[in-house]
This record gives structure tokens, C-alpha cells and sequence, in this order.
């Protein structure tokens, strides 16, 4: 029974973590490719697309010689720039992440066509940095470089404008991702003037935080771009910034980083989710968004309307260049961009007066000959209602309603034009007012104009606004999607507005069903449903037939705001003989999404404290039972939830009090990222210990899959190779002293990375000879062991001295088997946690290979230091044994450190993953001082 039951056990840790496993493989899943389709237009270009390269100083291309710039052409265009006579108004693409200065063709090419059409009366120059695609996310060290760069090509780009009779002084720049950060960190040069730049549009940047923080050039340039935009607010004032993110379906940089830190005296930046873009209403994956044709529309009509027609450049005024951009890419109003409309609009022609006193109106024409004034007159509507609702069809940017100031007769020839209080959805135009915000008004009018052709609806309703409002409670998380929150919409209203009331926070995600019903089965139009979130730009529309049944995914890039009591809302543009059920429900995979989607970044760090907490779990056995446990059967053992992540809990907690937090600073420790995260609303309650478990499983099966492969290679290695049996020798000779000097040297003179890499290759050789030598001598040990049996039976005469002989063989082979076993389990969880390191430190390696042929030493190197320690210690570990380390006075010190160093690096490692090699290697420079002392 205990047999079994000791069976049962690994079966069911096997079961368990591999849940887990699974678990945290489906909330990739939902982030990865569980998301609405591409609702974008590629851009296409008429014409030939060129580049020609702007010839640099020559300071500038020796000191940046992988650095380029080029100015965007096309046909003729192209031809005419190539003397560089330029007269246009300068723009600088900075490309991101890996990023191609070609990117810039879309934005070039419907800029081109748009100065077309107005005879080249305005237009536009594109400049484009290429930046040699480098790897700047993940590795910091070249960021500098990079902006110092592009404070060259500003420079070089208004020399070229010199003695221009409209001569510019400043440019504006649209940075993709990483660009955007380099944009913003112009500013932070000491010899940059601030009024070089006027306009900053940055697509998909992440400007909170590094993705991946994996190294401290990547995370100190951040806190030194976001402290100076911070101190330094009020100098910032007249540079006017745009931040478009892509939405749920850029999963590379999700787009809570990428919204600009809130600060309530910098009110010249303006953060939007291109989902909430009128006119785009599409969520853009990280490279889209440079050629989405919807959002490159609204940039450049942006950019048209920013021209100051005296300087026949980007306006100076910061206002008007805020009211711009908030016309097309926050609310637009189905109008041309107009800076000072006219108060009043006289109402003119030969129109038909038709007075309407219905609560509800609908009117639908068909080329109708005549023109018409449909007037509402308030007063007797005022008691009744509190707001009055009207949308048309009809997608033009002409003006269509008016508001009467007291007129007493069914006419009125001057009017407000209230058509700038409108709002453009994907298929009509809608304007909600309250009346009680109109006191002055007497009639509302609708112009209609006469129409050939053109089919279209008007529909206009007086409502109370409770009647139309909904409060529908959200599941709770821990629902599971097993319990739901259901309404039932039955009257006839145009427009609903259902409140999602504590639906607040970004581990929170839902599933909607709406499914309309109609009374009748002629055509109408489609239903708009958009889910408003107030406190941020992220809305999202869907656009559905009626009747039809919709599904629509819930859920936040940024939490609610302590200060911020509204609540989001489905909006649901209806049609009025239609009745609507709403159910809404927990969606799990949804939420895992989030938790993947907020947190992976972290993952690292949670699976190699697991292995770290193994590994001290199997010093400890080493100790107490003189053997080293397999490493699967001791992570079920060891790994524990409880041990870390109270310690780190209560800290967070304690750091909330003023007294701890000036012990804790007065002690130079940094700031625990937990606390930071909750700060930033990036925080769930239980995350931590979830990412702990998803670890776990993680580490688990990366374990058995490791070992496996060990296995299956050194059985493949055993059948081609015959080996030698392991001979006992020194830790330190000179040969392995070279070889430390040699990749030592490596490390110094090329990159660390590259030294790391080289180390553990040697090293991932050593635990498949231990396996294979120890199988062949365990072989060799048997077949000697049936040789002396044979010969006994034949030899009578020496029976007792053979059998002495047989018995010491026997226990001296079972004696190195074992200890070859108990070598092997430790070189296998070493080797697990100097994968994950690896992995770390690749990006850095990448990039030194990219751009080897600039230079062979990567300057700054991240692990240039630590990779000369990791060398050292690889190179005795891998020679070392477990009966070394079992005599050694240090082995009880050595065991119990893994734990504290488990929680410091979940404390500190979370948004710094470049820390987590160092607490292994302190880890392990004990395991080298128990081998020598």
C-alpha cells in the first residue's frame, strides 16, 4: 500500500503541474490569437516608391557609421527632391524595435496624394531614419546612440530648408515603437533645444515601461525619460504629443504601456486605442499600425489641418493643435476641421418649414427634389424629457441640425449650429443633447437638403434619461463563466445605455451577448454597439445586423482611477421595433489572457525561483540522507507558495506606512516592484502567487522535458560512441585554466553573452558523459561481475579469496553508480537554471551578431562582468561531483541561502529581469567554495 501510495505521488504532481502548465499555455493562447480579425485597409502606392540618402557630415557618419537618413519620393516628386530644393513641411519617421526606415512609405505616399488634391498647395516632406533594424527592446545599450543620432538629423533636416522663403523651424516626428521613445528622449539631451520639435505622433510605443527589462541600459533610459518629462512638464508645453495604441491585438506591447503618464498640468499629450479612432474603429497588431490605411488617413487629414496658413508650416499654437487631433482622433464631429466655427448660421433658401411636436420622428428619403426645415419646439417637451436624441445616415460633413435662440414663430432665420455637437459612428451620425444645457433654445431644426440619388434616414426622440439607462452588476471573477448577469431591453428607444457597474479593474474580463429581436422582417439598418470606458480612449465599436446575436470581449488596458467614480457602459444604437437581450458572463480563458497579457514579462522570474528553491531543496537531502533527489520529485517537495510570497506580501503592505518606508530607504534598498506595479494599477490581488503556480508547473515540465532529452541524446551518443570509464581528477588544472583565461578573454574583447554561450554548450556535454560513462561502467561492472561467478564454479581451490574480490568489486561499482547519479541530478538543475540565464542574456548576443561587422566588441556589453564569474563557476562546476560537496563545511550555508534568494529576486527581479542571474550566481558561488573548502 505505502508502495503504491509513494507511486500515486509522482503521478499526481505530474497531473497537477502539468494543469498548470496548461493553464498558463491558454492564457497565451488568448493573448497570442484570440482576438478580433484585421479590420484594416493596406496601403497601396501609385507609384514607385524611393528613398534617397541624405548625405550626413562627415563627424556624423564617422561617429554613426550603421546610421542613415532618407527622404521619401515617388515618381515625379521623387525626381523633383533629388536636387533637395525642398518647400514642404518636414516630417521624421523613426522606426522601432528591428524596424525598416522603409516603413515610412505609407504615411509618405497618402500624404503625397492628399497634397495632390490640393495642387501642392500644402505638402509634406517624409524623412526616415534607418536605424540598422537593431534590437533596441531588447537591449538598451545603443538607445543613446540612437537619440543622439536623430538630434543630428533634425539638424541636418532644417539646413536642408535654409534661405527658404517658408523656411521651417522645427520638426514634427512620428515614432513606431521604440522610435517613440527615442522622440521623447531628445529632450533629455543637454544641448537640445526644446522648440525643435512642435509635434510628436508615437505608434505603439511602450512609454511606461520596457517590455522585457533585460538590462539596465534599457531600464535606466526609461527613468531617465519619464523623470525628465515629469520634473520638467512645464518646459514641455508647447510640444504637443500623440500616443496611438494598437489595442488587444498588438500583444507585443500591450497598450496600457503605451498610454503617456498622467500628469494634470501636461494637458499637451493625448493618449488613444486606435479601436477608438473614429474612422478607424480598428484594433492594429504592432506592425499594422504603420500601414493601416484607416489610421494613416486620420493622420495625415491630422496633419493637413495643423497648417498654419501664414507660415505654411505646423501651427504654434499648442491649442489648436490639441483641438485637431482630438477632431480626428477622439471625437469626430462628421465636419471638416473648422478652429473658431461661426456662432450662428443664417438658414437659407428655398427650404419647406414642417413643424414636428412627436416625442419620436422618423423620416427616410429617396431623391427628393425639394429642400426641408423639420423645426421641434422645445417647450413642450421640456417638463417631459430630459434629452433629445437624432442621427442621420447620411455621411457627408455638411451641417443638418440647428438650434433656434427664442423665436417665437415656426421659423427662425439665424440658428446655432449644434451639428459640432455631433458624433460620426460607423453608419450614422448621432447628437445627444440635454436640453436642461440649452436653456436659451426654443426650436431644434433638421435641415434637409434636396437629394438625387442618395437614400437616406433621419431619426430624431425626446426621452427621459433614466428610462434609457440600465444598470447591469458584472460576474465575479471567481464565477468561472458558470453564473451570468442578464436585462432585458423591451422598449422602443433608439438608444440605451447599459452601466457595467464594478467592472473597474484589468484582471476583470467578460463575455456580452446581445441578441436582438424584431417585431418584423423588413430591412433596417445596422446596430452599433460601443463599449465606453470613461476614464481612458479605449473604446471599442462593433457594428451588427438586426436581428442577429453578437459577442463582444470586455475587458481594460488601464484599471479605474482612485479619483474616478464613472462607470463604463455599453452604448446600444438601436433599432426602435427591435427588443434586445443583454447577458453578460465571466469569461476564464479571458481573464488567464490578462494575467499572461499584464505579467509575462515576469514569468522568468517566478520559474527559475522554483528551480532555485530545487536546488536547495537538494542540498538539503544531500545532507540529511547523503543522496541527491531527482530534481521533479524534490520541486513537489520544495517549491511552495507559502515560503516566498508572504515575506514579499507583508513588505508591500508595510511600505504603505511612512515610518517603514524611511527605515526601508534609509537602508539604500530599492523599492520592491510589487509596489511599483500596484502603483500603477498593474497589480491583481492573488497575481502573485497565480504567476508562482504557473512557475512551478513550468519549471516542472521543463524539468522532465530536459532530462528526457538528456536521456534520449546520451542514448544516441552511447550506441555510436564507445566511452571511457570516468577517471577522478583535479577541479582547477592548468588546461581548464586556459581555457577560463581564453573565454574570459572572449568575454572582455567581444561580448559576454557570446563567452556564456560557448560555457554552456561545454558544460551541456558533461552531464550527458556522466550518464553515459556511468551506464557503461555500471555494463562493464556486471558482465566482470558474471566472469568472476563463471570462474568460481570451475575453481575450488581460491572459493573464499574470490569471493572477498567479488563482494569489493561489486560494492565499489555500486558506490561510484551512485555517486554518478547523484552528480548527475545536481549538473541537471544547474544546468536548468543556467538555460534560463542564457536565455536571458540571448538578446545581447543577437544583437552583437547583427552588428558584428560595425564593430566585434558590443560596447556597452550588459554581461560583460558576469559572464567572467559565470565562466569561472561553469568551469569547476562542471568537474566537480557530489562527494566533494558532501564533506564540506559550507554545504548547511549553502543549502539554506537558495530561499532567501528566491524571495529577494521575486521582490526585485519582476521589472528587472537582468538582476535574476545575479542572485544564481551568488547561489552557485557557494556550491564552487563547498567543492574547494
Amino acid at each position: 500500500a505505502m508502495g503504491r501510495a509513494g507511486r500515486r505521488l509522482p503521478a499526481l504532481a505530474a497531473l497537477f503541474y502539468g494543469a498548470l502548465a496548461a493553464l498558463a499555455l491558454l492564457g497565451v493562447r488568448d493573448v497570442l490569437f484570440l482576438y478580433e480579425e484585421n479590420r484594416c485597409s493596406m496601403t497601396y502606392m501609385y507609384e514607385y516608391p524611393e528613398y534617397l540618402k541624405i548625405k550626413l557630415p562627415k563627424k556624423t557618419a564617422k561617429r554613426y557609421p550603421a546610421y542613415e537618413l532618407y527622404l521619401y519620393g515617388e515618381g515625379n516628386y521623387a525626381e523633383e527632391n533629388k536636387n533637395l530644393l525642398l518647400t514642404g513641411i518636414p516630417v521624421l519617421f523613426l522606426p522601432g524595435n528591428a524596424g525598416s526606415y522603409k516603413q515610412v512609405r505609407s504615411l509618405g505616399s497618402i500624404a503625397l496624394r492628399k497634397a495632390e488634391d490640393v495642387d501642392f498647395k500644402y505638402h509634406f516632406n517624409f524623412f526616415s531614419v534607418n536605424f540598422n533594424e537593431e534590437l533596441v527592446a531588447l537591449y538598451g545599450g545603443s538607445l543613446q546612440q540612437q537619440t543622439k543620432f536623430v538630434h543630428e538629423c533634425i539638424k541636418v533636416i532644417l539646413k536642408l530648408y535654409r534661405d527658404r522663403e517658408f523656411a521651417p523651424t522645427s520638426v514634427a516626428i512620428v515614432g513606431h515603437s521604440m522610435g517613440g521613445l527615442v522622440a521623447r528622449a531628445l529632450l533629455t539631451l543637454k544641448n537640445f533645444k526644446p522648440e525643435l520639435i512642435n509635434l510628436l505622433i508615437t505608434q505603439a510605443t511602450p512609454h511606461v515601461a520596457p517590455v522585457m527589462p533585460l538590462d539596465k541600459y534599457l531600464t535606466d533610459f526609461y527613468t531617465a525619460v519619464n523623470n525628465h518629462w515629469i520634473l520638467k512638464a512645464q518646459d514641455l508645453r508647447n510640444l504637443t504629443t500623440l500616443s496611438v495604441a494598437g489595442g488587444f491585438r498588438d500583444y507585443q506591447v500591450r497598450s496600457g504601456l503605451a498610454f503617456l503618464p498622467r500628469l494634470s498640468q501636461h494637458d499637451s499629450a493625448l493618449s488613444v486605442v486606435s479601436s477608438a479612432v473614429p474612422r478607424a474603429w480598428a484594433s492594429t497588431d504592432h506592425l499594422s499600425i504603420v500601414w493601416c490605411k484607416e489610421l494613416i488617413l486620420a493622420t495625415v487629414r491630422a496633419f493637413f489641418d495643423l497648417i498654419d496658413e501664414k507660415t505654411r508650416q505646423i501651427t504654434e499654437d499648442p491649442k489648436k493643435r490639441m483641438s485637431v487631433l482630438n477632431h480626428h482622433f477622439v471625437r469626430h464631429p462628421a465636419k471638416i476641421f473648422e478652429e473658431n466655427p461661426e456662432a450662428f448660421t443664417e438658414l437659407t433658401g428655398a427650404f419647406i418649414w414642417i413643424t414636428v411636436k412627436a416625442s419620436k420622428w422618423t423620416y427616410s428619403l429617396y431623391n427628393d427634389s425639394d429642400g426641408k426645415y423639420f423645426t421641434f419646439p422645445l417647450a413642450s417637451h421640456r417638463k417631459s424629457y430630459s434629452h433629445v436624441y437624432c442621427e442621420n445616415s447620411m455621411l457627408d460633413t455638411s451641417s443638418w441640425i440647428y438650434g433656434c435662440v427664442n423665436s417665437n414663430s415656426s421659423m427662425c432665420l439665424e440658428a446655432t449650429d449644434l451639428s459640432w455637437r455631433a458624433e460620426l459612428l460607423p453608419t450614422t451620425k448621432v447628437v445627444i443633447l440635454k436640453l436642461q444645457d440649452y436653456p436659451s433654445l426654443s426650436h431644434i431644426v433638421i435641415q434637409v437638403p434636396p437629394t438625387v440619388g442618395n437614400k437616406y434616414t433621419l431619426d430624431c426622440e425626446f426621452f427621459k434619461e433614466d428610462s434609457r439607462t440600465v444598470q447591469l452588476p458584472v460576474t465575479h471573477l471567481f464565477s468561472f463563466g458558470l453564473s451570468s448577469s442578464k436585462i432585458l431591453l423591451n422598449s422602443t428607444g433608439l438608444l440605451y445605455n447599459v452601466q457595467l457597474q464594478h467592472f473597474n479593474q484589468i484582471y476583470q474580463a467578460f463575455k456580452i451577448y446581445i441578441e436582438s429581436h424584431c417585431q418584423s422582417l423588413k430591412e433596417r439598418k445596422p446596430s452599433v454597439y460601443r463599449l465606453h470606458i470613461p476614464w481612458s480612449h479605449e473604446d471599442s465599436i462593433i457594428v451588427a445586423k438586426v436581428p442577429s446575436f453578437t459577442e463582444i470581449s470586455a475587458k481594460l488596458h488601464i484599471a479605474q482611477p482612485e479619483n474616478d467614480s464613472r462607470i463604463p457602459e455599453l452604448n446600444i444604437y438601436s433599432s426602435s421595433d427591435c427588443q434586445y437581450e443583454v447577458i453578460l458572463k465571466t469569461s476564464l480563458l479571458q481573464v488567464l489572457g490578462q494575467i499572461i497579457r499584464f505579467h509575462a514579462g515576469s514569468l522568468p522570474v517566478y520559474i527559475v525561483s522554483n528551480i532555485l528553491l530545487t536546488y536547495g531543496g537538494q542540498l538539503s537531502t544531500l545532507i540529511s540522507t547523503g543522496q541527491c533527489s531527482d530534481f521533479s520529485l524534490e520541486l513537489v517537495r520544495t517549491a511552495k507558495p507559502y515560503k516566498v510570497e508572504p515575506l514579499i506580501s507583508i513588505v508591500v503592505f508595510l511600505q504603505g506606512f511612512n515610518w517603514f518606508r524611511e527605515i526601508w530607504q534609509s537602508l539604500s534598498l530599492p523599492e520592491v516592484d510589487a509596489a511599483v506595479l500596484s502603483s500603477r494599477d498593474a497589480w491583481f490581488p492573488l497575481v502573485s502567487l497565480i504567476l508562482f503556480l504557473f512557475g512551478t508547473g513550468i519549471a516542472y515540465w521543463s524539468g522532465v522535458f530536459f532530462s528526457t532529452s538528456l536521456r534520449l541524446f546520451s542514448s544516441l551518443w552511447l550506441t555510436l560512441i564507445r566511452p571511457t570509464v570516468p577517471q577522478k581528477d583535479k577541479l582547477i588544472t592548468p588546461r581548464r585554466l586556459c581555457g577560463v583565461l581564453s573565454l574570459a578573454l572572449v568575454s572582455w574583447t567581444t561580448c559576454g553573452a557570446f563567452a556564456v554561450f560557448i560555457i554552456y554548450l561545454q558544460y551541456l556535454f558533461k552531464p550527458v558523459h556522466v550518464f553515459v560513462a556511468s551506464v557503461f561502467y555500471f555494463q562493464d561492472s556486471d558482465h566482470s561481475k558474471e566472469t568472476s561467478q563463471n570462474s568460481s564454479i570451475h575453481t575450488v581451490k581460491n572459493q573464499s579469496s574470490m569471493d572477498s574480490i567479488s563482494e569489493a568489486t561489486q560494492s565499489l561499482s555500486n558506490s561510484t553508480i551512485a555517486e554518478a547519479v547523484n552528480s548527475l541530478k545536481m549538473h541537471v538543475t544547474i544546468l536548468n537554471l543556467f538555460t534560463w540565464i542564457v536565455l536571458l542574456n540571448l538578446p545581447s548576443l543577437i544583437y552583437w551578431l547583427k552588428n558584428l561587422r560595425y564593430n566585434v566588441r558590443l560596447d556597452p556589453d550588459p554581461c560583460r562582468s558576469t559572464a567572467i564569474i559565470i565562466i569561472c563557476i561553469l568551469e569547476i562546476l562542471m568537474n566537480s561531483s557530489t562527494s566533494e560537496v558532501k564533506s564540506s563545511k559550507l554545504l548547511k550555508i549553502a543549502a539554506k541561502v537558495p530561499l532567501p534568494l528566491s524571495v529577494a529576486m521575486l521582490a526585485f527581479g519582476r521589472m528587472h529581469l537582468y538582476k535574476v542571474p545575479h542572485f544564481v550566481i551568488f547561489s552557485l558561488l557557494l556550491h564552487v567554495l563547498c567543492c574547494i573548502v
